[in-house]
């Protein structure tokens, strides 16, 4: 009788190592989706400095676009993930980006379509680490609720992983109609 009883703790233990370390193992995919979600900010922000100089020799008298450009790009440098500054931010590059069509001169700068294109690519692959995080979380959110895991995990420290949502300006922008023109 009691090698059964030591046998049951020990087989319970050695199942309690392994949710514990495929949940942690989850869990840091959560993590590295993050980063790597901060990490193409951080290019973003990069990238919009030089898009500006380059904006400024050709349409110096937008002063009032360039500098909420800036602006935004300050200010959502500095905030969470989550926060509506990065919703300013497009708002501000949006507008920074119709100036091309308004001055014909830098829509044909080479620099600034190269500083375009790479700005598109940032968008893509944040669009790919938005949803690479989601399939992570969803990963996580799944070993949590699944059986016999969910026995432990609240106990073990593990909480649910939220998804990332868009924002308010992707929102508008995601469920407009798009305008075709032939």
């Amino acid at each position: 009788m009691e090698w059964i009883l030591i046998g049951v703790v020990v087989l319970v233990g050695i199942m309690l190592i392994g949710i514990y370390n495929r949940l942690v193992a989850l869990r840091q995919n959560v993590n590295q989706g993050v980063a790597d979600i901060d990490a193409q900010l951080r290019q973003r922000h990069d990238l919009i400095p030089n898009l500006v100089n380059t904006v400024k020799g050709y349409a110096a008298h937008e002063q009032e676009t360039l500098d909420a450009v800036i602006s935004a790009r300050n200010t959502a440098s500095q905030g969470a993930l989550e926060s509506g500054n990065e919703a300013q931010l497009r708002v501000a590059l949006d507008r920074l980006l119709a100036l091309g069509e308004a001055y014909p001169d830098l829509k044909a700068s080479a620099n600034f379509q190269e500083l375009q294109r790479e700005l598109a690519d940032v968008e893509d692959k944040l669009a790919a680490a938005r949803r690479a995080l989601n399939a992570a979380v969803s990963r996580y959110n799944t070993g949590i609720q699944s059986f016999p895991a969910v026995l432990f995990a609240g106990i073990l420290g593990f909480r649910e992983a939220d998804f990332h949502r868009l924002d308010d300006s992707e929102k508008g922008t995601v469920e407009a109609v798009p305008d075709v023109a032939f």
